[in-house]
């Protein structure tokens, strides 16, 4: 969670996708040194810097589920909810900063590079970790993939609830099925998903990011200004009150609100694709962990006023969605605005969290098929005023396709959130704290039952805790689901 030397099959290799195939032999690269041109691997110079590298960070942690925290305060309490927010807040960042250590192996400035997380799992880790990271990164970016299309589905929905709702001055129930705006979303995706690689996507990650402080700043708004206007805050130190709910739902419900904050702030199955697209010097390891504080300073800021004042301003009534639960109602032209935005953020955020699966296909395609034009060659189309667009059947085909299925599954089974809430709950412990724990050991040769080993174990082991308990209530919601499923008739 980055172009070519001619119209021959070796161009699509030089452009690969997050740059994940080496330069052919015979195309004359640069010695292993680096030079005006080429990085010391032998790969064109990366560009990406502090505030790109930020921006990917944002557009893939300050999704939509920032909305939520305000219901996930209100299930925690004032003293567990800010508490919880901080201590992720927290762990995120120092995990993220062991995972960025891993980039390189050995040396931290000459070192081999590793492109990819599973690349960063074989050469500290190796074995059949290698197979079990590759399997839950790629099966979290595809539910993801489908997790984004139904939000954004729903967004599109309340501007159109928001609408009919003003017009009827709320006398009409304005139902309203999602069908159609998936659909939307996927035609506009596949659009998208031509753009090449990682490097090529900085621009749309830069206006995601803009547009998730956009309506983040608009539901921080109203959340303020609700309080405002009833002059006091709302809410217990404890979180809901028991008859509100059963005590067995304050449970179920706790350990939902948990897998959401700690889900909010995990994006380390793409942290190495992202930290791949960074120049050097200084070490790309640095510019990370810049990169990193910066974004989680920034989202850990926005998910406390968020989560706070949402929390604040509702109490125990708090929505699951501050936006599109309709715990506002008006203006309603900002709330179209702020759904508006959700849904462009979505956008991008889909091709940051895509574009490493996208790379994985394409890299096994071409190293099965090398000689295969269909795989390999690229088209140059000429725009006027543009650089020529160099399309790929292959990728334009297989992208397609990935999209028309994601499409159809957020459309077969629109309760797929609950479904991620499982994938997000396995995928967190292993890819955002146990393979960065256990590959910093080795890569630093930490001796085992040293105090430094024993804390980062406790560490993994509280987080495996909290997974496991946010994947029972994910189980439980999907039992629930399937109670009043209806394929493809799912309306708000």
């Amino acid at each position: 969670m980055l172009t070519t030397m001619g119209e021959n099959t070796a161009s699509k290799t030089q452009n690969h996708a997050n740059h994940q195939v080496f330069f052919d032999v015979s195309l004359n690269v640069p010695p292993q040194g680096g030079s005006k041109c080429f990085d010391d691997d032998g790969r064109l110079k990366r560009n990406g810097t502090v505030w790109t590298a930020s921006a990917h960070i944002i557009t893939a942690v300050i999704g939509s589920g920032v909305l939520s925290l305000a219901w996930a305060t209100a299930q925690l309490g004032w003293i567990a909810g800010p508490t919880v927010l901080f201590l992720f807040s927290f762990v995120t960042y120092y995990t993220s900063t062991l995972l960025a250590a891993c980039y390189r192996s050995g040396d931290p400035v000459t070192g081999k590079r590793n492109y990819t997380y599973m690349e960063a799992v074989r050469s500290n880790l190796g074995g059949v970790k290698v197979k079990i990271c590759g399997i839950i990164q790629y099966l979290n970016l595809f539910g993801v993939a489908i997790g984004y299309t139904i939000a954004a589905s729903i967004s599109m929905m309340a501007i159109k609830r928001s609408n009919c709702f003003h017009e009827s001055e709320g006398k009409n129930t304005c139902k309203v099925s999602s069908n159609p705006y998936m659909i939307v979303f996927g035609v506009v995706e596949i659009i998208f998903s031509q753009i090449p690689d990682f490097d090529q996507i900085s621009w749309l990650s830069i206006v995601a990011a803009v547009m998730s402080f956009t309506y983040s700043s608009i539901g921080l708004g109203l959340g303020m200004g609700k309080v405002v206007e009833t002059g006091k805050f709302r809410g217990s130190l404890t979180g809901i009150s028991i008859g509100t709910v059963t005590q067995a739902q304050k449970i179920w419900r706790s350990f939902q609100a948990l897998g959401a904050i700690a889900f909010a702030y995990s994006y380390s199955l793409i942290l190495i694709e992202i930290q791949d697209t960074i120049k050097a010097p200084p070490t790309e390891a640095k510019t990370m962990q810049k990169a990193t504080l910066l974004s989680v300073v920034v989202t850990t800021i926005f998910y406390m006023f968020c989560g706070c004042f949402g929390y604040a301003a509702f109490g125990d009534m708090a929505p699951g969605n501050l936006l599109t639960g309709f715990g506002f109602y008006n203006p309603y032209w900002l709330l179209d605005i702020a759904n508006a935005a959700i849904v462009i953020h979505l956008v991008g955020a889909y091709q940051v969290y895509c574009q490493p699966l996208f790379a994985f296909i394409e890299k096994t395609a071409t190293d099965w098929f090398p000689n295969s034009q269909f795989i390999t060659k690229e088209i140059e189309i000429p725009i006027p005023g543009f650089k020529p667009f160099k399309l790929n059947l292959f990728r334009l085909i297989w992208r397609t396709i990935f999209v028309i299925i994601t499409t159809i599954i957020s459309m077969l089974m629109p309760f797929f959130n609950d479904i991620v809430g499982i994938l997000g709950a396995f995928g967190f412990w292993p890819l955002t704290v146990y393979f960065p724990v256990e590959m910093y050991i080795v890569q630093k040769q930490i001796p085992k039952w040293s105090t430094r080993w024993l804390c980062l174990q406790i560490l993994s082991a509280a987080c495996l805790i909290i997974s496991i308990a946010a994947a029972v209530r994910s189980f439980a919601g999907v039992v629930t689901d399937l109670k009043v499923y209806r394929p493809f008739k799912t309306s708000y």
